[in-house]
């Protein structure tokens, strides 16, 4: 960042970081506690699970899209206008799946309008903080990204009160009208990036170290060059591998809880004990990232998924599933902030909300795979054992890809470094 922002006494990116955080409460919120609803929805319409999961599968392909639409947004009018549009249409959305009356009201209102607002949850904060922080960006992004713990620790618990005293309907339409709100205000703190000063092509005919970095950083790959690169196709794998994982999870574990005999606030409150580790897995994780590197939090959060996930076939006390919600908790949870440093890292800032958003298609679809397969394979075979299995698997073989990810380098940046070398 510029030698102005380092001699201000307080800068305004911890303003941003903490502005997402915030408004990631009521949209992670939302998108991770799907499962709270779940039986409910399924009761009402007297649906398969495969067919409930599929009401999320939609949504999750959606946002997708929605990532993509809103990275190039991002890019253009920057994040104050791209989070007022998400928080509008978030709230809309959960108002009007409030009021559904068929399965497809609910793909209409929660499969694509709640989708279209919460689908740049990830893009739009993680390329706004690569563009305001550089040596302590995984810090940054893992505050801005806490949203993801704390979400589900209110609305879990929240939703299922409302469900159990009221009715699905209620729960939707009261946490519609909250996100509307919080995340609207929220976004009027935001701003596009600092200014950065120019140690770029012409102005000197020497670099230094510091200017080098800098020039890799803030010029970055054009979309095109990254569609030509190796690594984004070993991170759009990774994308998809980790988005699966997290949403077969999310969406089946209050049904594998409840089904194991415990308590709808019982399983609840396994949501909310992922939610409260992964507070401590942002920030930890953050911080292991800048101080030990990008790829190795990536290589460690996999790894440690995989096992988690894995023990889930034989965790039978409450005790072993509690054990489970924080290994999960920390280890899901930190590894977002990580990959995003390291996409920041591997192709540079400038085009990050675009690059972030065709990654975040892969996302969406793997995502959107993850609950539909875990359900089918639960009403094929009566339980989630080889579902867990395949997802153990699915994030073993993404902590092995990350470590093949390799620095990309902007041709104009290649040009010049090459040219400062040889005077």
């Amino acid at each position: 960042m510029s030698e102005v922002s380092r001699r201000t006494p307080f800068y305004y990116g911890w303003v941003i970081a903490f502005s997402f955080l915030i408004s990631g409460i009521a949209i992670y919120g939302v998108r991770f506690t799907y499962g709270v609803f779940f039986k409910s929805l399924e009761s009402e319409f007297s649906l398969s699970r495969a067919a409930t999961s599929s009401i999320l599968s939609i949504n999750l392909v959606v946002s997708g899209i929605s990532a993509f639409l809103m990275g190039w947004a991002l890019d253009r009018y920057g994040p104050k206008v791209a989070m007022f549009v998400m928080g509008l249409l978030t709230g809309l959305g959960l108002v009007a799946t409030g009021f559904a009356n068929s399965l497809w009201h609910l793909y209409l209102t929660y499969g694509v309008l709640v989708a279209m607002g919460i689908g740049a949850v990830f893009v739009v904060p993680m390329a706004t903080i690569s563009r305001w922080f550089d040596r302590k960006r995984g810090l940054a992004a893992g505050i801005a990204s806490s949203g993801i713990g704390l979400g589900p620790i209110i609305l879990a618990p929240l939703g299922t009160y409302i469900i159990l005293n009221y009715s699905w309907r209620v729960a939707f339409i009261v946490t519609g009208f909250a996100a509307l709100i919080v995340i609207i205000a929220v976004s009027r703190l935001l701003k596009r990036s600092p200014e950065r000063h120019e140690a770029l092509p012409g102005r000197n005919s020497t670099l230094s170290n510091e200017e080098r970095q800098d020039a890799r950083q803030q010029d970055g790959l054009s979309l095109s060059e990254a569609l030509r690169a190796r690594s984004f196709y070993l991170i759009l794998l990774i994308y998809v591998f980790f988005s699966s994982s997290i949403f077969f999870v999310t969406t089946h574990l209050v049904p594998h809880v409840t089904d194991a005999g415990f308590s709808a606030m019982d399983a609840a409150a396994v949501l909310s004990m992922i939610g409260a580790a992964a507070i401590a897995g942002r920030v930890l994780m953050g911080i292991v990232s800048d101080r030990f590197g990008r790829r190795f939090a990536v290589v460690l959060c996999a790894l440690l998924q995989s096992a988690a996930i894995l023990s889930l076939i034989w965790a039978r006390e409450y005790r072993m599933i509690e054990v489970f919600a924080v290994v999960y908790g920390v280890a899901y949870s930190g590894m977002s902030p990580s990959l995003a440093a390291l996409i920041g890292d591997t192709f540079g800032v400038s085009r990050l909300g675009t690059i972030l958003g065709v990654l975040e298609v892969g996302f969406g679809l793997g995502a959107a795979a993850g609950p539909t397969v875990g359900g089918y394979i639960f009403d094929v075979t009566g339980s989630y054992h080889a579902a867990f299995v395949l997802w153990s698997a699915a994030m073993f073989t993404a902590g092995l890809i990350a470590f093949l990810v390799r620095r990309e380098q902007s041709q104009d940046v290649s040009r010049l470094l090459t040219l400062t070398d040889s005077t």
